[in-house]
């Protein structure tokens, strides 16, 4: 499966400063980078619209299907910066064929693998910046996540659904 990411960058973009303060000492989910994925699945498209856009609120209908029957499902994987600078995730395709199954049982689509690790990297490309330097335990958080997103009240599967990714620079999970 083949799909161009469009990318609309940030126009306002956490201030270098800024980010390098909140780098020296990241809260897991307390802030999040500049952007997201957004791949939108329709029953008679498929996926498609595949965007990098800036982080802010969901506009979603009071009827929407993740608000009435919690159709939602979610990974987490962290992103690490290497010695040499390089970004790499931990086994991703791991994540993605999670996700793939928490879709099966969520009666959600389930998004092709290839499509869940270049979502990955189109966000890592444009907020790689957010990943800390490897030290005191500190990753980017990504949380890729797939809402049923169509505007209706009845019982079935979603006929239009949203994967998103959002990511957050973390510290140790516990401090001790």
């Amino acid at each position: 499966m083949s799909i161009t990411f469009e990318r609309h960058l940030n126009p306002n973009p956490t201030p270098e400063a800024e980010r390098e303060e909140i780098l020296k000492a990241p809260v897991f989910g307390a802030k999040l980078t500049d952007h997201q994925v957004v791949i939108v699945w329709e029953k008679d498209k498929g996926w498609h619209s595949a965007q990098v856009i800036p982080y802010g609120p969901i506009l979603m209908d009071p009827s929407a299907a993740v608000l009435h029957y919690g159709q939602e499902i979610f990974e987490g994987i962290k992103a690490y910066r290497h010695q040499d600078g390089s970004i790499w995730t931990f086994r991703p395709m791991e994540n993605a064929k999670r996700m793939q199954k928490s879709a099966k049982r969520m009666a959600l689509p389930e998004l092709p693998e290839e499509l869940f690790l270049e979502s990955l990297k189109e966000l890592i490309a444009v907020d790689g910046a957010w990943v800390p330097q490897p030290v005191d335990e500190k990753t980017l958080y990504i949380r890729p996540f797939e809402i049923a997103a169509e505007n209706f009240l009845g019982v079935r599967a979603a006929h239009r659904a949203e994967y998103r990714v959002i990511a957050s620079p973390v510290g140790p999970y516990r401090s001790e």
